[in-house]
């Protein structure tokens, strides 16, 4: 009772001392306008706001808002593809609509000129329902599949301070060469329920919430991913490995050049509780209640300005377990210092946390993104240059793009990162830096590097060419007793298993708001040594999709 009053006092405080503003529906972290707005920024013709994703659609037409001032800086091509993004991104102009009747239309064009299923707006209200369809085929080494889904989204705003979305899509997948698990790749892991031939399988893609904003910030009840960092195929922080799972969401910027973000997660362990599980007596499946051990995130971070252009991220988070504990409810709390308080100095009952630290410049060199991500699981300041004795169990992120070097909509790319040996895990395996076993970071987990080098080229208004060279190397996970008290440490890339290279190009065409005709065309070059064996994969795909 204490836990959930202390909690509803909070809310309750938040909704009555705030000031009242427009509100926020989370926009899929897929959507092509994230990436259209990122080269924006690139150039230094807005600030945008997006080292934590998603982000609201407001604050996306805000954003296009703020370009629009800049129209004579923009090439012909990016005039027209900002006109076609405001088709889909007109919330706030439709939700200002003075109108004393409520007026439902049903497949027809808005007044943006953007075609909706369902469309309903009265004063400080608006709802929208689209479908969501999509069909795919991909063919390679040992691969024909056919990939269909269907679903439907859901937006609206209710008042001047409420928000809400809802978003399902059931996938279908058969054929032969299925990937049911979706390890060692960047590819968002599923939750699937396999047919007993092995020759399909099904998944669902399920993101929804509520929002309360006000002037300068939000309150969220969430269902969806959260990413937090740069990365071009991963992010070492945050990343879109893991499915979506539940979050409450804390928004707050006092002013543009300092913002704060709150989260607490609720995850799955896919440790079965041996202790609470208990018998049902009902003769059926076993006749047990199966009850898992619970797990939960909080993450909080900070973001600075210094100066234009300029962003400083510092934050921490703590992946705890077994029960809820309301010290990670408190959204200020340093959860470290905190944690060593209620675990009696004792490392079986404590939490995993970890510290990580985001720079971001955008256009103090013409042109160019750099940026760097630190995040550290453990590390012993005292002996951090002793090879003997430190535990430097860190990976980071070093990234640069130039866009327009010489050809317009012309963006080059490079990127290292590195995992050391043991990141993301822990001693009591409920407390891994995961959800339902995947990961939340980086998807090459620890002990592992990457390079990347991208061009990306719109040649025409919302065609999106990219081809990206990928070198991969992994090494062995190891065991507890390496990671805790082996010295000096297992070095880097030790037991190595697997090279990969890649070669990957692929081109979409967004032809009408949230219609894409897709392909790509994938070379994986795969050298493992336990067993050893060299060979190399190539996948093709073709498809159409609407609605996500």
């Amino acid at each position: 009772m204490l836990k959930k009053s202390l909690l509803l006092s909070s809310l309750i405080f938040i909704l009555f001392t705030s000031r009242l503003a427009a509100q926020g529906v989370w926009e899929n972290q897929n959507s092509e306008i994230y990436n259209f707005l990122y080269r924006m920024a690139q150039k230094g013709l807005i600030h945008f706001d997006d080292y934590i994703r998603p982000v609201s659609r407001m604050y996306l037409e805000q954003c296009l808002d703020s370009l629009t001032a800049k129209e004579p800086a923009l090439s012909n091509i990016e005039k027209k593809e900002l006109l076609f993004y405001k088709r889909e991104f007109s919330d706030a102009l439709a939700l200002n609509t003075d109108q004393s009747k409520a007026k439902t239309a049903m497949f027809a064009q808005d007044a943006y000129h953007r075609f909706r299923a369902i469309s309903t707006t009265a004063n400080n209200f608006l709802m929208r329902v689209d479908p969501i369809l999509s069909a795919a085929t991909i063919q390679g080494s040992g691969r024909n599949i056919k990939q269909t889904s269907s679903g439907f989204n859901l937006y609206g705003y209710a008042g001047k301070q409420w928000s809400y979305y809802f978003s399902f899509n059931d996938v279908n997948e058969n054929g032969s060469g299925l990937d049911t698990l979706r390890q060692f790749t960047p590819a968002t892991g599923i939750i699937s329920k396999i047919a007993a031939n092995g020759k399909s399988h099904n998944y669902s893609e399920l993101r929804g919430g509520i929002t309360y904003s006000w002037k300068n910030g939000s309150f969220s009840f969430v269902q969806d991913q959260l990413l937090n960092g740069y990365g071009e195929n991963g992010r070492i922080i945050l990343s879109s490995k893991s499915p979506a799972y539940p979050y409450i969401r804390l928004d707050y910027t006092p002013f543009r050049q300092l913002s704060f973000t709150y989260t607490h997660a609720w995850l799955n362990s896919n440790i079965l509780d041996s202790a609470a599980t208990y018998p049902t007596g009902s003769g059926a499946f076993g006749s047990r209640r199966e009850i898992y051990v619970p797990k939960f995130m909080a993450q909080h971070s900070m973001r600075f300005t210094p100066v234009k252009g300029l962003d400083i991220v510092v934050g921490e988070s703590m992946v705890y377990s077994d029960r809820l504990n309301v010290g990670y409810l408190i959204p200020v709390l340093f959860f470290k210092a905190y944690d060593n308080l209620i675990n009696n100095n004792n490392i079986n009952a404590g939490s995993n946390g970890q510290l990580f630290l985001q720079v971001s410049s955008r256009n103090n060199l013409r042109n160019t993104h750099l940026y760097g991500s630190l995040f550290i699981d453990e590390i012993r300041v005292s002996t951090l240059f002793n090879p003997a004795k430190s535990r430097n169990q860190l990976g980071y992120t070093l990234g640069g793009s130039v866009t327009d070097p010489g050809l317009p909509y012309l963006t080059l790319g490079l990127e290292y990162t590195r995992i050391n040996p043991f990141v993301y895990r822990n001693l009591i395996p409920a407390q891994n830096y995961t959800n339902n076993d995947y990961l939340l970071g980086d998807w090459m987990g620890s002990n592992a590097d990457r390079w990347i080098a991208t061009v990306k080229y719109t040649p025409a208004p919302r065609v999106k060419c990219l081809l990206r060279y990928q070198t991969v190397r992994k090494g062995a996970m190891g065991t507890i007793d390496q990671q805790y008290f082996q010295e000096p440490q297992p070095s880097f890339l030790f037991g190595l298993l697997t090279q990969q290279q890649e070669w990957h190009f692929q081109c979409s065409y967004e032809w009408l708001p949230k219609l894409y005709l897709m392909g790509y065309l994938n070379s994986l070059h795969i050298k493992n040594t336990s067993p050893a064996a060299s060979f190399t994969e190539t996948t093709s795909s073709i498809g159409i999709r609407y609605g996500l």
